[in-house]
Protein backbone atom coordinates (compact mmCIF):
# COMPACT_ATOMS: atom_id res chain seq x y z
CA UNK A 1 0.00 0.00 0.00
CA UNK A 2 2.65 2.42 1.14
CA UNK A 3 4.43 1.69 -2.40
CA UNK A 4 1.49 2.33 -4.29
CA UNK A 5 1.19 5.50 -2.99
CA UNK A 6 4.57 6.43 -3.28
CA UNK A 7 4.39 5.29 -7.11
CA UNK A 8 0.98 8.15 -7.19
CA UNK A 9 2.92 10.35 -5.59
CA UNK A 10 5.90 10.18 -8.07
CA UNK A 11 3.78 10.45 -11.02
CA UNK A 12 1.96 12.69 -9.57
CA UNK A 13 5.09 15.02 -8.79
CA UNK A 14 6.27 14.29 -12.50
CA UNK A 15 2.85 15.54 -14.23
CA UNK A 16 3.21 19.13 -12.16
CA UNK A 17 7.14 19.82 -12.98
CA UNK A 18 5.74 18.93 -16.95
CA UNK A 19 3.13 21.43 -16.70
CA UNK A 20 5.17 23.86 -15.01
CA UNK A 21 7.99 23.71 -17.67
CA UNK A 22 5.30 24.20 -20.13
CA UNK A 23 3.96 27.00 -18.50
CA UNK A 24 7.31 28.40 -18.49
CA UNK A 25 8.41 28.33 -21.80
CA UNK A 26 8.67 32.11 -23.02
CA UNK A 27 6.01 33.64 -24.89
CA UNK A 28 7.08 34.06 -29.00
CA UNK A 29 7.75 37.74 -28.87
CA UNK A 30 5.56 39.69 -31.49
CA UNK A 31 7.13 41.24 -34.08
CA UNK A 32 6.56 44.71 -34.10
CA UNK A 33 4.45 45.87 -37.11
CA UNK A 34 6.55 47.25 -40.42
CA UNK A 35 6.34 50.98 -40.99
CA UNK A 36 3.75 52.03 -43.91
CA UNK A 37 5.77 53.23 -46.96
CA UNK A 38 5.89 57.25 -46.57
CA UNK A 39 3.18 58.46 -49.34
CA UNK A 40 3.33 61.90 -50.99
CA UNK A 41 -0.56 62.92 -49.58
CA UNK A 42 0.18 66.16 -51.51
CA UNK A 43 0.23 68.50 -48.15
CA UNK A 44 -0.41 72.35 -48.65
CA UNK A 45 0.51 75.31 -46.59
CA UNK A 46 -1.71 77.97 -45.04
CA UNK A 47 -1.81 81.31 -47.04
CA UNK A 48 -0.40 83.67 -43.97
CA UNK A 49 2.57 82.96 -41.58
CA UNK A 50 3.13 81.43 -38.82
CA UNK A 51 6.27 82.97 -37.99
CA UNK A 52 8.12 86.23 -39.77
CA UNK A 53 10.82 88.57 -39.77
CA UNK A 54 10.16 91.11 -42.27
CA UNK A 55 13.14 92.92 -40.75
CA UNK A 56 11.03 96.38 -41.49
CA UNK A 57 12.72 98.34 -38.20
CA UNK A 58 16.32 99.64 -37.60
CA UNK A 59 19.01 98.62 -34.93
CA UNK A 60 19.65 94.79 -33.58
CA UNK A 61 18.36 92.26 -35.14
CA UNK A 62 14.60 91.26 -32.95
CA UNK A 63 15.37 89.48 -29.51
CA UNK A 64 12.33 88.10 -29.42
CA UNK A 65 13.04 85.96 -32.42
CA UNK A 66 16.65 85.63 -33.08
CA UNK A 67 19.52 84.78 -30.68
CA UNK A 68 23.32 84.10 -31.34
CA UNK A 69 26.09 81.57 -31.86
CA UNK A 70 28.98 82.78 -30.63
CA UNK A 71 32.58 81.86 -30.53
CA UNK A 72 35.90 80.99 -33.05
CA UNK A 73 36.29 77.83 -32.18
CA UNK A 74 36.23 76.77 -36.24
CA UNK A 75 32.48 75.43 -36.15
CA UNK A 76 33.12 71.26 -36.84
CA UNK A 77 34.96 72.53 -40.52
CA UNK A 78 37.79 74.96 -39.06
CA UNK A 79 36.33 78.31 -40.02
CA UNK A 80 38.36 81.09 -39.88
CA UNK A 81 35.87 83.99 -37.67
CA UNK A 82 34.93 84.66 -34.64
CA UNK A 83 30.85 85.11 -34.31
CA UNK A 84 29.92 87.85 -32.61
CA UNK A 85 26.40 89.64 -31.44
CA UNK A 86 27.70 92.77 -31.90
CA UNK A 87 25.52 95.28 -34.19
CA UNK A 88 28.74 95.96 -36.14
CA UNK A 89 28.21 91.97 -37.44
CA UNK A 90 24.53 91.82 -37.71
CA UNK A 91 21.74 95.07 -38.20
CA UNK A 92 18.61 95.93 -39.42
CA UNK A 93 18.41 98.69 -41.62
CA UNK A 94 16.78 99.99 -44.80
CA UNK A 95 14.12 97.19 -44.54
CA UNK A 96 16.91 94.13 -44.54
CA UNK A 97 19.15 92.31 -42.58
CA UNK A 98 22.76 92.99 -42.82
CA UNK A 99 25.34 89.98 -41.55
CA UNK A 100 28.77 91.08 -42.30
CA UNK A 101 32.20 89.60 -42.45
CA UNK A 102 34.92 91.89 -41.08
CA UNK A 103 38.69 91.39 -41.62
CA UNK A 104 39.76 92.56 -38.00
CA UNK A 105 41.36 90.54 -35.25
CA UNK A 106 39.31 89.29 -32.35
CA UNK A 107 40.05 86.51 -29.36
CA UNK A 108 42.97 84.96 -31.89
CA UNK A 109 40.92 84.97 -34.97
CA UNK A 110 41.06 87.36 -38.01
CA UNK A 111 38.07 87.92 -39.08
CA UNK A 112 34.07 88.82 -37.25
CA UNK A 113 30.89 87.80 -38.52
CA UNK A 114 27.58 86.53 -37.23
CA UNK A 115 25.32 83.69 -36.50
CA UNK A 116 21.78 84.37 -35.77
CA UNK A 117 19.67 81.17 -35.28
CA UNK A 118 15.68 80.86 -33.98
CA UNK A 119 16.34 78.15 -31.79
CA UNK A 120 13.84 78.32 -28.81
CA UNK A 121 11.91 81.70 -30.82
CA UNK A 122 11.49 79.64 -33.61
CA UNK A 123 11.29 75.63 -33.69
CA UNK A 124 9.56 73.82 -36.59
CA UNK A 125 8.47 70.27 -37.15
CA UNK A 126 7.58 71.02 -40.99
CA UNK A 127 6.63 73.35 -43.28
CA UNK A 128 7.37 76.01 -45.80
CA UNK A 129 10.27 78.32 -45.10
CA UNK A 130 11.20 81.03 -47.27
CA UNK A 131 14.18 83.91 -47.32
CA UNK A 132 14.64 86.51 -49.92
CA UNK A 133 18.57 87.21 -49.93
CA UNK A 134 21.14 88.80 -51.60
CA UNK A 135 24.52 86.76 -51.13
CA UNK A 136 28.19 88.01 -50.66
CA UNK A 137 30.56 87.85 -53.01
CA UNK A 138 34.62 86.82 -52.99
CA UNK A 139 36.62 84.43 -52.11
CA UNK A 140 36.53 82.71 -49.08
CA UNK A 141 32.81 83.71 -48.15
CA UNK A 142 30.38 80.82 -47.32
CA UNK A 143 27.06 82.26 -46.50
CA UNK A 144 24.55 79.78 -45.46
CA UNK A 145 20.89 79.82 -44.56
CA UNK A 146 19.86 76.20 -42.85
CA UNK A 147 18.23 74.56 -40.29
CA UNK A 148 19.44 72.15 -37.23
CA UNK A 149 17.45 69.70 -34.63
CA UNK A 150 16.50 71.97 -31.84
CA UNK A 151 16.31 68.84 -29.48
CA UNK A 152 18.87 65.89 -31.01
CA UNK A 153 16.79 63.39 -30.41
CA UNK A 154 18.85 60.95 -32.41
CA UNK A 155 22.34 61.92 -31.21
CA UNK A 156 25.24 64.37 -32.79
CA UNK A 157 25.68 65.94 -35.79
CA UNK A 158 24.65 64.71 -38.57
CA UNK A 159 22.39 61.87 -36.88
CA UNK A 160 19.57 64.34 -36.14
CA UNK A 161 19.41 65.55 -39.50
CA UNK A 162 20.70 69.14 -41.40
CA UNK A 163 18.86 70.61 -44.06
CA UNK A 164 20.46 73.55 -46.02
CA UNK A 165 18.06 75.49 -47.58
CA UNK A 166 20.91 77.87 -49.55
CA UNK A 167 25.00 77.35 -49.55
CA UNK A 168 27.41 79.04 -51.58
CA UNK A 169 31.18 79.24 -51.46
CA UNK A 170 32.38 82.26 -53.00
CA UNK A 171 35.20 80.77 -54.87
CA UNK A 172 32.37 79.24 -57.04
CA UNK A 173 30.53 82.46 -57.73
CA UNK A 174 26.55 82.01 -58.47
CA UNK A 175 26.48 78.43 -58.08
CA UNK A 176 23.61 77.53 -55.10
CA UNK A 177 23.57 74.35 -53.17
CA UNK A 178 20.85 73.17 -51.46
CA UNK A 179 21.20 69.75 -49.34
CA UNK A 180 20.58 67.70 -46.51
CA UNK A 181 22.80 65.73 -43.98
CA UNK A 182 21.63 62.54 -42.46
CA UNK A 183 23.63 59.87 -40.61
CA UNK A 184 23.06 57.34 -43.58
CA UNK A 185 23.63 60.38 -45.76
CA UNK A 186 26.38 62.83 -45.56
CA UNK A 187 29.52 63.72 -47.69
CA UNK A 188 32.26 62.25 -44.79
CA UNK A 189 30.61 58.51 -46.18
CA UNK A 190 30.59 59.78 -49.65
CA UNK A 191 26.58 59.62 -49.81
CA UNK A 192 25.86 63.24 -49.50
CA UNK A 193 22.15 64.18 -51.47
CA UNK A 194 22.82 67.46 -52.65
CA UNK A 195 21.57 69.64 -55.33
CA UNK A 196 22.79 72.77 -56.89
CA UNK A 197 21.55 75.33 -59.63
CA UNK A 198 24.06 78.31 -61.67
CA UNK A 199 21.88 81.72 -60.08
CA UNK A 200 22.25 84.20 -62.25
CA UNK A 201 23.02 87.76 -60.17
CA UNK A 202 22.79 85.99 -57.19
CA UNK A 203 25.47 88.52 -55.59
CA UNK A 204 23.91 91.31 -56.86
CA UNK A 205 20.50 91.20 -56.66
CA UNK A 206 17.68 88.94 -54.18
CA UNK A 207 16.71 85.65 -54.64
CA UNK A 208 14.06 83.23 -52.94
CA UNK A 209 15.41 80.46 -51.18
CA UNK A 210 12.82 78.06 -50.05
CA UNK A 211 12.00 74.68 -48.62
CA UNK A 212 9.02 72.79 -48.36
CA UNK A 213 9.02 69.99 -45.58
CA UNK A 214 6.36 67.56 -44.94
CA UNK A 215 6.17 63.99 -43.66
CA UNK A 216 7.29 62.66 -46.84
CA UNK A 217 10.23 65.04 -48.03
CA UNK A 218 11.96 67.81 -48.44
CA UNK A 219 12.21 70.01 -51.60
CA UNK A 220 13.96 72.96 -52.24
CA UNK A 221 13.09 75.47 -54.24
CA UNK A 222 15.27 78.88 -56.42
CA UNK A 223 12.86 81.58 -57.23
CA UNK A 224 9.88 79.11 -57.20
CA UNK A 225 11.74 76.58 -59.49
CA UNK A 226 11.85 73.03 -58.15
CA UNK A 227 15.68 72.48 -57.25
CA UNK A 228 15.90 69.66 -54.92
CA UNK A 229 13.65 66.26 -53.22
CA UNK A 230 14.81 64.10 -50.47
CA UNK A 231 12.75 61.28 -50.50
CA UNK A 232 11.55 59.90 -47.03
CA UNK A 233 12.62 56.28 -47.23
CA UNK A 234 10.73 54.55 -44.59
CA UNK A 235 14.05 53.23 -42.79
CA UNK A 236 14.22 54.79 -39.74
CA UNK A 237 16.11 57.91 -38.35
CA UNK A 238 19.49 57.22 -39.77
CA UNK A 239 17.86 58.20 -43.63
CA UNK A 240 15.00 60.85 -42.45
CA UNK A 241 15.78 62.31 -38.71
CA UNK A 242 13.21 64.86 -39.77
CA UNK A 243 10.51 64.01 -37.68
CA UNK A 244 11.85 66.53 -35.03
CA UNK A 245 11.59 70.40 -34.30
CA UNK A 246 14.31 72.39 -36.38
CA UNK A 247 15.42 76.26 -36.19
CA UNK A 248 16.75 78.58 -38.41
CA UNK A 249 19.93 79.62 -38.97
CA UNK A 250 21.43 82.58 -41.12
CA UNK A 251 24.90 82.99 -41.04
CA UNK A 252 28.49 84.29 -42.88
CA UNK A 253 31.56 82.02 -42.56
CA UNK A 254 34.95 82.33 -43.84
CA UNK A 255 37.26 80.40 -45.21
CA UNK A 256 36.62 76.85 -43.79
CA UNK A 257 36.96 72.94 -45.08
CA UNK A 258 34.39 74.01 -48.34
CA UNK A 259 34.61 77.97 -48.43
CA UNK A 260 37.96 78.13 -47.92
CA UNK A 261 39.33 76.01 -50.78
CA UNK A 262 40.82 78.31 -52.78
CA UNK A 263 42.07 80.59 -50.34
CA UNK A 264 40.46 83.80 -48.87
CA UNK A 265 40.70 87.48 -50.49
CA UNK A 266 41.44 90.13 -47.81
CA UNK A 267 40.60 92.49 -50.04
CA UNK A 268 36.92 92.01 -50.38
CA UNK A 269 36.22 92.88 -46.31
CA UNK A 270 33.49 93.62 -45.31
CA UNK A 271 31.48 90.85 -47.35
CA UNK A 272 27.86 91.13 -46.71
CA UNK A 273 24.71 88.93 -46.87
CA UNK A 274 21.60 90.79 -47.24
CA UNK A 275 18.21 89.23 -45.68
CA UNK A 276 14.74 91.30 -47.25
CA UNK A 277 12.66 88.41 -44.84
CA UNK A 278 12.57 85.11 -43.48
CA UNK A 279 8.51 83.75 -43.82
CA UNK A 280 7.47 80.36 -42.16
CA UNK A 281 4.26 78.66 -43.11
CA UNK A 282 2.39 75.88 -41.35
CA UNK A 283 1.57 72.77 -42.82
CA UNK A 284 -1.89 72.68 -43.40
CA UNK A 285 -3.89 70.61 -41.12
CA UNK A 286 -6.23 69.38 -43.89
CA UNK A 287 -4.43 66.97 -47.18
CA UNK A 288 -5.68 65.75 -50.16
CA UNK A 289 -5.57 62.01 -50.75
CA UNK A 290 -2.95 60.86 -52.89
Amino acid sequence: MKRSIMLLDVLTLLFALQVTACFAQPKERAMPAASPTPQDKGWTFEPTPVWQDEFDYAGRPDPAKWGYDLGGKGWGNNELQQYTDRIDNASVGDGVLSIVAKKEAMAGRRYTSARLVSKDKGDFLYGRFEIRAKLPSGRGTWPAIWMLPTDGAYGGWPQSGEIDIMEHVGFDPDKVHVSVHTGAYYHKIGTHKTSTKMVANAMTGFHRYRVDWTPYAVRGYIDDEPVYEFVNEGTGPAAWPFDKRFHLLLNLAVGGDWGGQKGVDDTIFPARMEIDYVRVYRLAEKATDP
